[in-house]
């Protein structure tokens, strides 16, 4: 299981890679570690502005579903077409690679001052071990 460094982590296993006032968001590999082997993600809130801690999806691995919380207020600008199930239909990268090519979605911050509340990964570490 790895945290990687320089990424803020959220207390429901969702990572955030801020660039400016766009952020990548997906699971951490504690949380794809737990869930399996990942079948299915679901996102329809595609130009949505979701508020922090709603849910903008859903993943769903062979044995269970869980819902995709968002660490930060923002606008959803795109999901990782690799991973729909109408484009590349590769939902395993989240497995394989949960922090590069299987990232989830991408926002458009609409308030950075909460990135405050988030977990660094020393702090995300503390709270899996």
């Amino acid at each position: 299981m790895s945290i990687k460094e320089g990424l803020k982590y959220t207390k429901e296993h969702e990572w955030i890679r801020i660039e400016d006032n766009v952020a990548f968001i997906g699971i951490t590999d504690f949380a794809q570690g737990e869930l399996g082997e990942i079948v299915y993600v679901e996102v329809e809130t595609v130009g949505e502005t979701i508020t922090k801690d709603e849910i903008f999806g859903t993943i769903e691995a062979v044995k269970t579903t869980s819902d995709l919380f968002m660490p930060l207020s923002g606008k959803v600008l795109e999901f990782n077409s690799e991973l729909d199930e109408n484009d590349g239909d590769k939902p395993e990268l989240i497995n394989s690679d949960p922090y590069g090519e299987g990232w989830i979605v991408k926002i458009e911050l609409s308030d950075a001052s909460e990135v405050e509340s988030l977990l660094t990964a020393e702090g995300y570490g503390e709270l899996i071990t």
